[in-house]
């Protein structure tokens, strides 16, 4: 018996048979892997990069915790 059959993989643990699935995937792949270097250029500027320009933290003109958490408080039940 040939110790690289599909039975012998078939004792393996559920995760390592998913993640070699995917791995076996990913190495055939030929416009895939193009089409996933895209796709994390876009996450990294919508996450990285526009973070920076939409979301300033405002919360770094107060001192403390406590005038932090009172800001918060107050915003929070304007609202």
């Amino acid at each position: 018996m040939n110790p690289n059959s599909d039975t012998s993989k078939a004792t393996r643990s559920l995760p390592a048979r998913i993640f070699d699935f995917y791995v076996e995937g990913f190495r055939s792949m030929t416009v895939g892997k193009t089409l996933w270097l895209i796709i994390l250029i876009k996450l990294f500027i919508m996450f990285a990069i526009l973070k920076l320009f939409f979301f300033p933290n405002l919360l770094n003109r107060f001192d403390s915790d406590e005038e932090r958490a009172e800001h918060v408080r107050t915003e929070l039940l304007k609202k």
